[in-house]
């Protein structure tokens, strides 16, 4: 019996991560291009009372065995990088990727991070920046005399400057893919890291290949569904509430084995 108090406990230990984890996802439904966390658990190791294949008479064998389940853990969570609805906003500096990839954006620190969050702004310099700031990478300047600015679905941009008449090109913004974008490490702000899980950086051309294409004056929202995240808060609440029952029985029955002896 003393085994259910600790099974029942790594259950409500293991309910109360998914909850986390959906709490979260909740509080970013409205946060361009979040993507939303998937807790994963799996069993701990087994306890076993009575091997299978085991002898239980001359000519005959035990056919399953006992084990008895120690409990859950969780084992991960991981990043489910789906495709976000695409949202209108008109502004010509909000860029949103249909299908695969990611902007790259340079830290403070001069490390690379990458983001699907195309709301981009111009600082002081007329560099491409993110919302804190950080620059778009490769560095795309945009001076304040020109009128006009186009982005094309393969990343280039060009704006047409009044004085001549003439269209000008400012660069070509690119996109970076991984083999396992799943283990890209979270950095806070819509951003990435690279990391040994997921591979090196692939560079390309928006379009082309297996890259996704650069949409104009639009953003691409969370891919959280709110109906399917409080159904999953509502199954983890009821397997917390069980695994807390689970407790409370054990702790009846030992009570009832403690007054046996009076």
């Amino acid at each position: 019996m003393i085994r259910g108090l600790y099974t029942a406990a790594t259950g409500m230990n293991a309910q109360q991560h998914q909850i986390d984890v959906t709490s979260n996802n909740i509080a970013n439904v409205n946060t361009y291009a979040f993507k939303k966390d998937r807790a994963e658990f799996h069993d701990l190791m087994y306890e076993s009372l009575s091997f299978s294949g085991g002898k239980t008479s001359e000519d005959t064998n035990n056919p399953t065995g006992l084990d008895v389940g120690m409990g859950v853990r969780i084992s991960g969570i991981q990043k489910e990088f789906l495709q976000g609805n695409l949202k209108e906003t008109a502004n010509p500096l909000d860029l949103a990727i249909e299908g695969k990839g990611f902007f790259k954006i340079i830290l403070p620190n001069g490390e690379e991070s990458f983001s699907r969050n195309g709301s981009f702004k111009l600082d002081e310099d007329g560099a491409m920046v993110n919302s804190q700031g950080f620059k778009l990478e490769p560095e795309i300047v945009i001076p304040n005399t020109v009128i006009d600015v186009s982005i094309s679905e393969g990343g280039l941009v060009t704006a047409l400057n009044p004085a001549t008449g003439a269209t000008e090109e400012f660069g070509t913004i690119t996109l970076t893919d991984f083999i396992n974008p799943a283990g890209l490490t979270p950095y806070g702000s819509s951003l990435y890291t690279e990391s040994d899980s997921s591979g090196a950086g692939i560079e390309g051309t928006a379009g082309t290949e297996a890259f996704g294409r650069i949409q104009q004056g639009s953003l691409e929202s969370s891919n959280v569904k709110l109906v399917n995240e409080m159904v999953d808060l509502i199954t983890a609440q009821r397997a917390y509430e069980a695994n807390s029952k689970a407790i409370s029985t054990t702790d009846d029955m030992l009570d009832i084995v403690n007054r046996l002896k009076r």
